[in-house]
């Protein structure tokens, strides 16, 4: 969990492999959207086929491509270029893709062509022609594509593993998963402290993909709590990143997540209320850390964060108390008319001379 000094800033994984970022600067940064039409890319287009055309849209890092039989970690759209109709979107599943490079189902052709030409990170729209997709008879199940139907693809390749024979997760052991998915991990964590948050994410997010629903739904005892040792870090790790990146939204999922495996995950539960204080949900985060302070009583970040609440909360209330201090305020008191002396003066004079004037009948 987050501790030390008020004033410390650095970065660094913990014993067990989570991350800690202490107080470092937050950088912008965009979630992925549920788009609903292909994006408008203005790069140039780059022919990889003549059935299949590139263009860029953001590019990768390293120097490396993936190649035949890598097994690659993928996110996808696919929409049929005619109609603009989306018939698939991985990211709203929030689950990436597997797919082993030449060894691809026959509907899947295309878009491995464009994938052979991405290096890690790069996300690409891909032109794909009828015969690379779902053919001459489409698919009237899942996914319905019509016939001859051209394809769209807006894809972007996580990662890959360089692996000669192909080995998907399906055919690896347990050991062989897990350990794969340390390995990311750790890959993670080192991006991590040079501050490359998006490159760190992909790794994480390829760790995770190996401890997928389906794999630990077959796992019990010593082995489940061995993948969820690796796999819970691997989404603590992604809120850091997205917190860092001002995407609370989605910070909040990953810690949700490991909550949902532990409930009393002290740094799920920190990380959770800290975005959803930076969202305004402040009774939702007080809950989260409060919770956290329960069973972590002496952490300073835990402490600083209620502290901040507590700041919020008074500054909210004296702004509504001089709201409604204007509103519904005391009447302010009528201020005492001025004299007006020139008659007064008159009055007088008046009198006066009222005075004399009985005086002398008098007389």
């Amino acid at each position: 969990m987050e501790s030390g000094g008020d004033q410390a800033t650095h970065l660094s994984p913990t014993d067990d492999g989570d991350v800690v970022a202490e107080h470092a600067e937050f950088v912008h940064g965009e979630p992925i959207q549920g788009i609903e039409r292909p994006p408008k890319v203005d790069s140039d287009v780059e022919i990889l086929h003549e059935k299949v055309t590139k263009q860029i849209i953001k590019e990768g890092h390293g120097q490396n491509k993936a190649a035949t039989f890598s097994t690659c970690f993928i996110h996808y759209r696919a929409w049929t270029e005619s109609t603009m109709h989306k018939f698939e979107d991985t990211w709203q599943e929030q689950q990436p893709v597997e797919l082993v490079l030449g060894k691809e189902k026959a509907q899947m052709a295309g878009l491995a062509i464009g994938l052979l030409s991405m290096k890690a990170g790069e996300r690409a729209l891909l032109h794909v022609g009828w015969e690379l997709g779902y053919g001459e008879e489409g698919s009237f199940s899942f996914p319905n594509v019509p016939p001859k139907a051209d394809l769209l693809y807006e894809v972007e390749l996580i990662g890959f593993d360089e692996a000669k024979e192909g080995k998907a997760r399906s055919d690896m052991t347990v050991d062989e998963r897990i350990e794969a998915a340390d390995r990311r991990k750790m890959e993670g964590n080192a991006l991590f402290k040079d501050e490359k948050l998006e490159e760190a994410m992909q790794q994480y997010e390829m760790a995770i993909a190996y401890m997928g629903d389906d794999f630990m739904f077959q796992l019990f005892g010593k082995y489940r709590d061995m993948a969820l040792a690796v796999k819970n870090p691997c989404h603590l790790n992604m809120a850091a990143c997205l917190i860092k990146l001002k995407r609370f939204d989605e910070a909040i999922i990953q810690c949700t997540i490991v909550l949902a495996e532990d409930e009393n995950n002290v740094k799920a539960l920190f990380r959770r209320g800290k975005a959803r204080a930076e969202l305004g949900q402040t009774d939702a985060a007080r809950e989260d850390l409060q919770k956290a302070r329960k069973h972590s009583p002496e952490d300073k970040a835990i402490l600083r964060e209620l502290h901040l609440l507590a700041e919020q909360d008074k500054a909210v209330y004296q702004k509504q108390k001089e709201i409604y201090k204007g509103i519904f305020g005391p009447r302010p008191e009528p201020k005492p008319k001025r004299l007006n002396w020139l008659i007064v003066f008159w009055q007088w004079l008046v009198a006066l001379v009222a005075s004399l004037f009985r005086k002398r009948k008098a007389d």
